[in-house]
């Protein structure tokens, strides 16, 4: 996936295969094998260009890795305790870009919020001007 990701674009397994073998020793079967195991699993979809495959990646890196903390994190029974010992293990600049993405996400209010924590307007939150990640 690493790979699928870097280019951003529709990949051959030739393609990969040739950046691969920069750094090791691989077989073509190999990487072909994995790519289809990456597209049964729904992790890239595929395009048939003669005779090959084309694999894309379903979702970006950063969904990926989003989609596996809210995972972890479901799966705790203490989803407070799970967060903190999450924070805890942050470095400072990860701590930085956390308070950054809060200062972009709005978080809905609840219904007994007074009016003075009223939710931003969808247009002055300026995440709302971003367009959605992914393709």
């Amino acid at each position: 996936m690493t790979r699928v990701w870097k280019w951003n674009r529709p990949v051959t397994v030739r393609e990969v295969l040739e950046d691969l073998q920069k750094e090791r020793s691989i077989a073509y079967t190999t990487v072909m094998t994995v790519m289809d195991n990456l597209h049964q699993k729904g992790w890239v979809r595929r395009e048939s260009e003669g005779r090959a495959y084309r694999y894309e990646a379903v979702s970006t890196r950063a969904a990926y890795a989003a989609a596996l903390m809210n995972e972890a994190w479901s799966r705790s029974d203490n989803a407070a305790a799970a967060l903190v010992a999450f924070f805890g293990m942050m470095s400072e600049e990860q701590r930085q870009a956390l308070q950054d993405a809060m200062r972009i996400v709005q978080l809905p209010q609840t219904p007994e919020a007074d009016d003075d924590n009223a939710a931003t307007p969808a247009d002055e939150n300026p995440a709302s001007r971003d367009e959605p990640g992914g393709r």
